[in-house]
């Protein structure tokens, strides 16, 4: 059975809050502690999976628009987020959420965000320092498909910024956001896409193009999610008879699982897209798998239920457990 760490947030308060808990004199103790909370917390959260610690941390948030939802009306999304209490005044918030697995041996970080890209987003650099981990002890970097809010943080500032990690990327995914005639028929909104992906074949030259579902270290294995992207891919971490699999943009804030119909406009195919939900909302549902998607609110952990026929999103009980 997967545990779940009792450290929660405290291990977001960096040295910086306890520094400021020290009474300045001419203000009160709260007013300090409450200046110290709103400008630097850094949400973190930690989960073990057999031999694996995993820890969510996030690059930030983009309101993603009603209209960008396809297969209904804005006005009927908008409708759906309001009753439960998602709605915001510019859409509805996509969090950016990435995973750092940790097994002891080795780091390997599941994506990277949009690094400034799109949205209040480029925290992650913070949250890693937050957790005690350099960019430069990230051994390897799964990237679960090209989009931009993905694959920003590897290339901000036209820098490699995981100098030592080997990078999985898979083949479909690089041919596609390489093709010069695909980026000049997309639309204005992708192509940030294309040209990071660009910068990330450029500075990585030595990355690894993964071909269909294989393991990439003991207990760390690629599943295949395609549809969303042509090389849409998920990470399963699995030991000790406990498992947490990382699905990326297989679900999105306050439409899924409810509708696996509702695709979003960033999608490549969305027919491949919603066949592959259909097929995995109801196997996950009856599996009881334990996931973690990236945009769903921090820090994303949560499993799909079935609730007298119809999917929802359970958020996983994970702080102040074990």
């Amino acid at each position: 059975m997967t545990s779940f760490s009792r450290r929660a947030f405290s291990i977001g308060l960096p040295a910086a809050f306890v520094a400021a808990s020290a009474v300045v004199p001419g203000r009160t103790a709260v007013a300090q502690a409450r200046t110290a909370v709103t400008k630097t917390v850094v949400p973190l959260a930690q989960v073990t999976v057999g031999r694996f610690t995993v820890t969510a941390l996030v690059d930030g948030y983009a309101d993603m628009p009603f209209t960008y939802f396809t297969a209904r009306s804005a006005q009927a999304v908008e409708a759906d987020a309001r009753t439960q209490f998602a709605a915001r005044p510019n859409g509805i918030r996509f969090v950016f959420n990435q995973y750092l697995v940790d097994d002891g041996e080795r780091l390997i970080l599941v994506d990277t965000g949009p690094a400034g890209a799109l949205g209040e987003t480029g925290r992650l650099p913070g949250a890693l320092e937050a957790a005690g981990v350099r960019a430069d002890q990230i051994d390897a970097v799964i990237v679960t498909h090209a989009h931009v809010d993905h694959t920003g943080g590897l290339v901000a500032g036209g820098r490699r910024n995981f100098p030592k990690a080997a990078l999985h990327v898979d083949r479909r995914d690089i041919a596609y956001w390489t093709d010069p005639a695909k980026r000049a028929a997309a639309p204005e909104f992708l192509k940030s896409s294309f040209d990071a992906c660009a910068e990330m074949v450029r500075l990585y030259p030595d990355l690894q193009a993964i071909d269909g579902e294989r393991q990439i270290t003991r207990g760390v294995s690629v599943v295949d999610l395609t549809g969303h992207t042509p090389g849409h891919i998920g990470v399963r971490v699995e030991d000790g008879g406990s498992s947490l699999l990382m699905v990326s943009d297989m679900l999105f804030p306050s439409v899924h699982p409810a509708d696996s119909g509702i695709g979003f406009l960033f999608e490549q195919d969305p027919a491949a897209a919603q066949q592959m939900r259909a097929r995995f909302f109801p196997r996950a549902a009856e599996e009881r798998a334990l996931i973690a998607a990236t945009h769903m609110p921090f820090p994303g952990l949560g499993r799909i239920v079935s609730d007298g026929g119809r999917m929802r999103w359970l958020a996983a009980d994970w702080a102040l457990q074990g």
